[in-house]
């Protein structure tokens, strides 16, 4: 929910970047920021003690007998490429 978020608020960045918008006004932040703040719950995953070595999560699956969950992106989060 929040990558949506934060990609739409990219796109609304870029959008008014490019057609000349107004920036976004000081009284206006707060609304908008509490649209893209992860609401309670929605940032679970952070919450996973997650591994970034391949190579010792493989170590460690294997000792338990367990299998591993591979999160894996290619290119720019916001799609920005």
């Amino acid at each position: 929910m929040r990558s949506k978020f934060l990609s739409l608020f990219g796109l609304f960045l870029a959008f008014s970047i490019t057609n000349g918008v107004d920036s976004i006004k000081p009284d206006q932040f707060e609304k908008l920021h509490s649209l893209i703040k992860p609401n309670a719950g929605e940032d679970k995953y952070m919450q996973i003690p997650w591994m970034i070595d391949l190579w010792e999560a493989r170590k460690k699956a294997a000792s338990e007998d367990r299998p591993i969950l591979l999160w894996e992106m290619d290119g720019h989060p916001l799609g920005c490429v």
